[in-house]
């Protein structure tokens, strides 16, 4: 039996349901599910997810369009170390980002700018994130549903760390993408807010955020500098951020039994 939030809505329902749609690899169109009336409702939804098989400190950063800044759990989450592939579906989308490891608590309540992220951070690192929502339209419709669902997250690849200083030479540098033989992108590096720590910046900066986010030892990706490009098959991929910065990956499809 399941129990309707405060406001009404039924938090244990939509839970479910994105459960069934995520295990099952399914995908439906944003009007056919419930909507959480608000980012709030939302984000109890996400975070009543089980996921395990995972660090639970890995985390990407958002804004809605309203400008909120969000956060949601990256699973299941990899490393280049453990040479571990990641499963591949119909519909899914690639963003290349930057993340960064967090040595110390970033508490709510100071204000943070952008020296007291770098200097709470003890390693910075290239990554890439798959997105693939049970939302055909992702968070184009529904931003609140897209953040129930983790705003899609669908894994995440650890890539190599770098150099702090390299950071800007990073987020706007020439990045290369390989599907194979094939190439997905070519260009230059560019994050939507201009500077790829200025989400995280406004998350820190939030006073209503969970006291416990932002903890050290968690990673924190920081938002596409790509945007989201479609993964039109499995196979390896292959990113190169900087002439001595290059990593791979491979995407599958999913054992079934």
């Amino acid at each position: 039996m399941t129990t309707p939030s405060a406001s009404g809505f039924d938090q244990a329902r939509l839970r479910e349901t994105i459960d069934a749609f995520r295990s099952s690899g399914t995908r439906a169109h944003t009007s056919e599910f419930d909507i959480p009336p608000d980012l709030a409702t939302a984000d109890a939804i996400q975070r009543s997810a089980t996921l395990s098989g995972s660090i639970a400190n890995a985390w990407k950063v958002a804004k809605s369009p309203t400008g909120i800044p969000v956060i949601s759990r990256l699973h299941p989450f990899v490393s280049s170390a453990a040479e571990q592939a990641l499963s591949w579906r119909p519909g899914m989308l690639l963003e290349i980002e930057i993340a960064v490891r967090l040595k110390q608590d970033l508490p709510p309540g100071p204000q943070y700018d952008r020296d007291d992220i770098v200097n709470a951070s003890d390693a910075v690192f290239v990554g890439a994130e798959l997105v693939r929502s049970v939302a055909l339209e992702n968070g184009k419709v529904s931003f609140p549903l897209f953040l129930a669902d983790r705003m899609g997250n669908d894994g995440y690849h650890l890539g190599p760390a770098f150099s702090v200083s390299r950071l800007d030479q990073m987020q706007t540098g020439d990045l290369t993408i390989l599907h194979g033989s094939h190439t997905l992108f070519a260009g230059r590096a560019k994050h939507a807010n201009g500077d790829c720590l200025g989400w995280l910046i406004d998350f820190a900066n939030l006073s209503t955020r969970d006291p416990q986010s932002l903890q050290g030892g968690a990673v924190v990706t920081t938002g596409s500098l790509c945007g989201a490009i479609a993964l039109p098959s499995e196979g390896q991929i292959q990113v190169t951020v900087a002439p001595d910065i290059t990593f791979r990956f491979s995407v599958l499809l999913p054992h079934t039994s």
